[in-house]
Parts: structure tokens; sequence; C-alpha cells
């Protein structure tokens, strides 16, 4: 039996339940690629709503604590040394376009330090979470990252610019959430990505971590312009190597 905190509870609660919501307008996304409109607006909606769960359920118990999120930004209440970091759906192209690859993100960030971390893929039934010096796990087990040894033999995943630098075996998946899990879980073996902001990245860094493998210092930069290269032990001088001018 897997032991979590409290903190740990309340988020998975609240991606559960904000979940409902998104399975319910993807399903309504798949119906309106045929329409003229186009599902823009109705994402749009679909992101907030969300978003508005998250805030509501994680405040619940935890009323004084600060938010920082894709939409709304900065809350910051009276106690700002824990912030909870959420991105309401990372991967919303996929989702606007009724692609079924995308997840709700929750990071618990105390005294600058992320101390949780989960990715709820609601269509694959798929939780993913962390916490600081007790491992990774999706639903009930527990993660490793990969072991190859030659880096001829991974997979790695980043964004445009990434895929288009690299000569590594490359793909690009659209949910830096995700891929961050698969690295953490040895489905991927590497994943890098420049310019990209702190609630895409926050809960994926602890899992990648948690479960062995190596993520780079994301202190140095900005919320919303850093550079991540996360990747398995076993091939990360390797990684970095082949990325020393990207």
């Amino acid at each position: 039996m897997i032991s979590i905190s409290a903190n740990l509870n309340i988020m998975i609660k609240a991606a559960e339940k904000a979940s409902k919501s998104v399975i319910r307008d993807f399903g309504e996304v798949e119906k309106l690629q045929v329409s003229k409109k186009g599902p823009y607006d109705f994402v749009t909606k679909t992101d907030k709503h969300v978003e508005k769960i998250l805030i509501e359920e994680l405040s619940k118990t935890k009323k004084n604590y600060s938010f920082l999120s894709e939409e709304v930004g900065s809350i910051k209440n009276k106690d700002q040394e824990n912030v909870w970091i959420i991105d309401p759906i990372d991967g919303t192209t996929n989702f606007l376009h009724g692609i079924p690859h995308f997840a709700i993100c929750i990071a618990l960030q105390s005294k600058k330090e992320i101390v949780s971390g989960l990715i709820f893929d609601p269509i694959k039934d798929e939780m993913f979470f962390a916490e600081k010096n007790k491992g990774a796990f999706l639903n009930n087990h527990r993660l490793r990252v990969s072991n190859k040894n030659s880096i001829e033999d991974c997979l790695f995943s980043s964004n445009h610019e990434g895929v288009k630098f690299s000569d590594l075996n490359m793909r690009y998946t659209g949910c830096a959430a995700l891929d961050l899990a698969y690295v953490a879980s040895g489905r991927l073996d590497g994943f890098f990505h420049n310019k990209i902001n702190l609630w895409d990245v926050a809960a994926g860094t602890l899992l990648v971590e948690e479960a062995g493998g190596i993520v780079n210092d994301l202190n140095q930069y900005p919320i919303n312009n850093i550079d991540i290269k996360a990747s398995s032990t076993s091939i990360n001088d390797q990684m970095l190597k082949s990325l020393e001018n990207f």
C-alpha cells in the first residue's frame, strides 16, 4: 500500500473531479471538429472551467496557499511559501483538434522547491504522481527511468525546434507534461525543450527525479522562459553532449 501525504491526496481528488469536466467536454470537441465555427472558443472555456474547479478544490483545505496557473497567473494569498502550480489542460492544441493526448497538471512548491507533483491523463486513466524522497508512481506502480546505455537505442521528445535541431530518434507529442511522465516511466529516454513555462514542467521534473532520472537546474530561469533537459541517468551525458548548441 502506497503511503501518500494529505496534500497529494487533495491533489488527486481535485484532478479526478476536474477530469469529469474534461472528458465530457472532449466528447463535445470531437463533434465540433466538423462544424464551421470550430472548437476554439469552447476549448478556451473548458480550460478556464477546469482551472476554476482545481483552484476551488485545492483551496478547500489549504485556504492560505498561493497559486500559479496558466490562465489566471499568480494568486498571492497569506501563505506565499506554499504555492499550487497548475496547468488545467497541458496539450491544449491536441485537445482542440480532438487528439486524446493531454493532461491535468498540479504541483506543490514549498519554499521554492517542488515537493509534490501530479500528471493525470484522463482519457487513458493514467495518474502519474510523485513526492519528494518518496518515489514516483503510475497509479499504484513504482516508476523507474529506462536503463539503456546507447543513445542510438533511445527515443526522445521535444518541441518543433528540438526535433528540427536534433539527429536523435525524435518524437513531438504536443504535451510536455506527459513527455516528462513518459521519461519517468521509461517509455521515453529523454525530453528537452527551450522557452517553456513552469506550469508545464513543475510536476514532471519531480516525477523524473523521483524515478531515478536527471533534470537540469530550473531555478536559474524565469517561470515562463525555462530551458529543460531531462533524461535517464545512463544516457544523460550523451544527450547533453548532443545538445551542446541547442
